[in-house]
C-alpha cells in the first residue's frame, strides 16, 4: 500500500510530544521561520517557548499534518494510535528500544509489530528517528542542530543514519539542500517512497540516497519509473559491500554474485546512480543539480599545470570517463590564445601565459567547451584567504562563468583538494551554472554516476524485473547429465554424451561417441578438486582406468566427445538474490574464476543487447576479438548462448536456486560453442 507522505513532509501544522526533544523541534521551526501552527503536547507542563500545551491528542484543535512524538516506545504506540485516529497526517517515531535492539530487548520486534499496527493508513518514519528537514518551508521535525539554511530550490538527500543526517547537514560544499529525511528503522515507510515523495516537490532538482539496503524491490522500481518521468535524477551510496549472498552454494556462481554486485547491476538496469563515499554522493548531487544527467562519459579539462593535467588523466583511468581528443576546428584557436609552446590536448595544461587575463581566458574556455563535451573541467585550487590574495583566481572563475554561458556547455571548476575551495566561491559558482567540485576522485565520480543515469534515460525504458517467490522445499542438485539435458531443450549446445554405471559401461559408451572423449563422475560437485575428470582419452582401456580410479567418489559416469581448443573459456550462472530474485552471471570461467574476478551481473529478463555490452564489458572479451593476432572467437554463438540460459532461468524463476554453466568453451568463429558442465539446482515446493 502506499500512502501519500505530502502532509507529513511539507506540513501546515505541527504537533510535538515529550520533553527536552519536543522543545528543540519547536526552536529550530522558529529558527527557520516555519508559518504553520505548532501544538506542544505535553501531560504538565501549561506552555513551551510561548505556546499553550495540550495534555493529549483528543485536546488538539485539529488534526495535525505532522507529529514529532519523542517519548518511550510505550508511551509512542499509543500516541500513535490516537494520532491515525484522529487522521493526522503522519509522525515521526524517535524513540528507540524496537526492532533494532532485539538482541537486547526481547520485546523490540513485538513492540514494532505494534506500532505499525498503531498506525494503520497513517504515515510514519522511524522508530529509531531523528526526524527531517524541510528547507523550503522552514519545517524541521528535528531534535538536533543542522548546518542548513532557508532555500528556494535544491536536492534532497534520504539516509537510514540520524548521524549521518547530521553531518550532511554541516557541509561547506555549496550544495543547496532542500531536504534531508531519516528513515531509523523503516518499520512501514521505506526510503524509497521518501525519496518519491520528494520527488513530487517542483521545487526538488536530484535526489541522495544513503541506504544500506533496499526494503522493497517494487518501491525501487515505482521510485526509477518517477526519477526518469519527472526528470529528477536518483544517485544513491550503498554501504554493505563486505556483505555476501546467504546462500548454501556449491557453484562458482555466488563467488562472483555477491549481494554488491548484484545491487550494482539492478540499480544500473534502472538507471539509478551508484557512488562509494559521502564525499562524491555530495558532489555528484551538485552536478545534478546544475546539469542533470550527462549525455555522454566524454568530458575535457584544462589547468595550469602540467603536474594537474596528469592527475586528471591518472584518475580517470580506472572510470569510463572519456577525454576525447579535441576536434580539429579547436586546435588552431587554442594555439593562437595560449601560444606556441603549450601542447594542443585533453587534458590541456594552459600554462601560465593567459594567467590573470580574463578575456584570453574565456577564449581559450570557449573554444574547448565548443568542443561538445558533456562536462568540461577546469583545475584551480584556491589560495588560503586569510593569508593570500586570490584575486586571479576569481577572474578564472568568471572566466569560466563566461565560456559556459556563452557556450551553453556544462562546465565545472575543480579543486584538487577539498579545502582550497572556499564556500563562498562555491555558491558563488553554483548561483552562475558552474559545479564546484571538491576532489578530483569526485568529481570523476560525479561524471561517471551523471553519465551513467544519462546513459540509462537513453534506452527504452527496460521491461519489469523478474519477480517470483522460491520454492519453500529442499534444495536439489541435478546430475550434469540432467542439467545439460534441461539447457539443451533452451538452445544451448552440449557435448554428446552418454551415461553409465560401471567402468565397463563407460568404456562402452565411449566406444559408441567415438574417440577422443572425456569422462565424468556423477554426483561430484567439484570435480576437477575431486579428481573426478579425465579429458582426452584416447582408448577403451584409458576409460576404464580412469573410470576404476574415480568410482570411489562417484555415482555414475558421464561420457562426452572430447571438444576441441577453444580461445577462450567463460563461466555462464545464475543466483537467487533475495532482493532482485534470479539474476545471470557472465565471467571469465575455466580455472580462471576466482583468480580473474572477471565478471558482468545481468538481472533478468534480459535482452541480447544488455548481453552483447555485458559480455563486451569483460577483460576476456579481448581473446574473442583475436588477441595479438590470433584467432577470434564465435562471439554471436556466446551470445546466443547466454540468451539460452537466461531463457532457462526465466523459465524456472520459482524453483531454481543456482545456475553454473563453467566452462562454456567459445570456438573459432563459426564454429560455435559447448558447453562443457554444468549444474542446476532446484528447490521444488513440498
Amino acid at each position: 500500500m502506499t500512502r501519500s507522505l505530502d502532509r507529513l513532509i511539507r506540513p501546515k501544522s505541527i504537533a510535538v510530544f515529550g520533553g527536552k526533544e519536543a522543545r528543540r523541534v519547536i526552536f529550530q521551526c522558529d529558527k527557520m521561520g516555519f508559518s504553520g501552527e505548532i501544538w506542544p503536547v505535553h501531560p504538565r507542563e501549561d506552555e513551551i517557548l510561548g505556546r499553550k500545551c495540550y495534555r493529549s491528542v483528543a485536546e488538539l484543535p485539529g488534526a495535525p499534518d505532522a507529529s514529532f512524538v519523542g517519548v518511550n516506545r510505550e508511551l509512542t504506540i499509543g500516541i500513535i494510535r490516537d494520532l491515525a485516529a484522529r487522521g493526522a497526517g503522519g509522525a515521526v517515531c524517535y524513540a528507540s528500544g524496537f526492532r533494532e535492539a532485539v538482541s537486547e530487548l526481547a520485546d523490540g520486534d513485538d513492540l514494532q509489530t505494534a506500532l505499525v499496527e498503531a498506525a494503520g493508513d497513517m504515515p510514519i518514519l522511524g522508530p529509531n528517528c531523528y526526524g527531517f528537514i524541510n528547507m523550503l518551508d522552514g519545517a524541521l521535525l528535528w531534535p538536533d542542530q543542522h548546518g542548513m539554511l532557508r532555500i528556494d530550490k535544491g536536492v534532497a538527500v534520504l539516509t537510514q543514519s540520524s548521524n549521518i543526517a547530521c553531518n550532511i547537514s554541516m557541509q561547506q560544499r555549496g550544495l543547496p539542500l532542500a531536504y534531508i529525511l531519516t528513515a531509523g528503522n523503516q518499520a512501514q515507510t521505506g526510503l524509497a517512497d521518501l525519496a518519491c515523495a520528494v520527488l513530487e516537490d517542483p521545487r526538488v532538482t536530484a535526489v541522495g540516497l544513503h541506504i544500506e539496503g533496499f526494503d522493497s524491490l517494487e518501491s525501487l522500481e515505482r521510485l526509477a519509473l518517477r526519477s526518469r518521468e519527472l526528470k529528477k535524477p536518483v544517485v544513491t551510496l550503498k554501504v554493505g559491500k563486505s556483505e555476501q549472498a546467504q546462500l548454501a552454494t556449491v557453484s562458482h556462481t555466488a563467488s562472483l554474485a555477491g549481494n554488491d554486485a548484484v545491487s550494482s547491476a539492478l540499480l544500473a538496469r534502472l538507471g539509478i546512480g551508484r557512488v562509494e563515499t559521502l564525499p562524491e554522493l555530495l558532489e555528484t548531487l551538485k552536478l545534478l543539480h546544475i546539469a542533470g544527467p550527462l549525455p555522454s562519459h566524454d568530458i575535457s579539462s584544462m589547468s595550469c599545470s602540467g603536474g594537474e593535467a596528469s592527475l586528471m588523466a591518472d584518475a580517470g583511468v580506472k572510470r569510463k570517463v572519456n577525454y576525447r581528443a579535441l576536434k580539429d576546428f579547436q586546435r588552431q584557436p587554442l594555439r593562437e590564445t595560449l601560444g606556441q609552446m603549450v601542447t594542443i590536448s585533453n587534458p590541456l595544461d594552459y600554462h601560465t601565459f593567459v594567467w590573470g587575463n580574463r578575456e584570453k581566458q574565456t577564449a581559450a574556455f570557449t573554444t574547448m567547451m565548443q568542443g561538445g563535451y558533456a562536462l568540461n573541467l577546469i583545475v584551480l585550487d584556491f589560495p588560503r584567504l586569510d593569508r593570500c590574495d586570490a584575486e586571479d583566481w576569481t577572474t578564472t572563475c568568471h572566466a569560466v562563468i563566461d565560456a559556459s554561458k556563452a557556450t551553453g556547455a556544462n562546465a565545472g571548476i575543480v579543486a584538487s583538494m577539498g579545502e582550497n575551495m572556499p564556500e563562498a566561491t562555491a555558491e558563488m559558482l553554483m548561483q552562475n551554472g558552474v559545479v564546484p567540485f571538491y576532489g578530483i576522485e569526485e568529481a570523476l565520480a560525479a561524471a561517471d554516476a551523471a553519465a551513467g543515469i544519462g546513459e540509462a534515460w537513453a534506452r527504452p525504458q527496460s521491461a519489469p524485473l523478474l519477480k517470483s517467490a522460491a520454492g519453500e522445499g529442499e534444495a536439489v542438485t541435478l546430475t550434469e547429465h540432467e542439467a545439460k539435458r534441461a539447457l539443451a531443450a533452451h538452445g544451448l549446445t552440449v557435448p554428446k554424451g552418454l551415461t553409465a554405471q560401471t567402468p565397463q559401461a563407460a568404456a562402452d559408451a565411449a566406444e559408441t561417441l567415438g574417440f577422443p572423449v572425456v569422462l565424468k563422475g556423477l554426483g561430484v560437485a567439484h570435480k576437477t578438486e575431486a579428481g573426478a575428470v579425465k579429458l582426452n582419452l584416447q582408448s577403451r582401456e584409458a576409460v576404464m582406468q580412469a573410470a576404476e580410479s574415480m568410482a570411489g567418489v562417484a555415482s555414475g559416469f558421464l561420457v562426452e566427445k572430447m571438444v576441441g581448443k577453444p580461445i577462450a573459456e567463460l563461466i555462464v550462472g545464475a543466483m537467487r538474490d533475495p532482493v532482485a530474485g534470479p539474476v545471470l552471471t557472465i565471467g571469465a570461467g575455466g580455472i580462471l574464476v576466482e583468480l580473474l574476478e572477471d565478471s558482468a551481473i545481468l538481472t533478468l529478463p534480459t535482452d541480447e543487447k544488455a548481453i552483447r555490452e555485458a559480455i563486451a564489458r569483460l577483460r576476456v572479451a579481448r581473446l574473442l576479438d583475436g588477441y595479438r593476432g590470433g584467432p577470434k572467437g564465435d562471439f554471436d554463438a556466446l551470445v546466443a548462448a547466454v540468451a539460452s540460459a537466461a531463457s532457462y532461468v526465466v523459465s524456472n524463476a520459482s524453483i531454481i536456486e543456482e545456475l553454473d554453466v563453467n566452462p562454456i568453451m567459445v570456438l573459432p568463429a563459426g564454429d560455435g560453442v559447448v558447453a562443457a558442465d554444468a549444474l542446476i539446482r532446484l528447490r521444488e515446493n513440498p
